[in-house]
C-alpha cells in the first residue's frame, strides 16, 4: 500500500480499511511512504505517519518487518495478529 507524505485524513482512513481487508484475508501488507523532492529532508514525518498507522492497526496487526528507508521510500511490513483472532472466536465449551 503506497502512501504519500501529505495524505489527507479521509484518504488515510480508506487506505487503512483496505489494509484491514487484506489482513483479514490472511495476507501480509507492505506499507510504503514515498517522499518527493524536498520531503526527503523531513523523513521524521514519515516515521510519525507510520507510527500513527501502526497504532490504528494495533488491534489486528503486528509488525513483521521494521521500518527501513530505501532511496525515497520508507517501508514497513505488517501481518495479522493471530492472538487477536483467537480472542474474537467463541470457545466451544461456552456454546453448550
Amino acid at each position: 500500500m503506497r502512501l504519500g507524505l501529505k495524505i489527507g485524513a479521509h484518504d488515510l482512513e480508506i487506505k487503512l480499511r483496505k489494509i484491514r481487508e487484506f489482513l483479514g484475508d490472511g495476507h501480509k501488507v507492505k506499507i510504503m511512504v514515498f517522499f518527493r523532492g524536498r520531503e526527503m529532508a523531513h523523513t521524521e514525518l514519515g516515521y510519525t505517519l507510520l507510527d500513527q498507522i501502526i497504532e490504528k492497526l494495533s488491534d489486528i496487526a503486528v509488525i513483521d518487518q521494521k521500518a527501513q528507508l530505501a532511496g525515497k521510500n520508507l517501508s514497513i511490513a505488517v501481518r495479522s495478529n493471530t492472538n487477536a483472532k483467537a480472542k474474537d472466536t467463541p470457545r466451544d465449551s461456552q456454546a453448550d
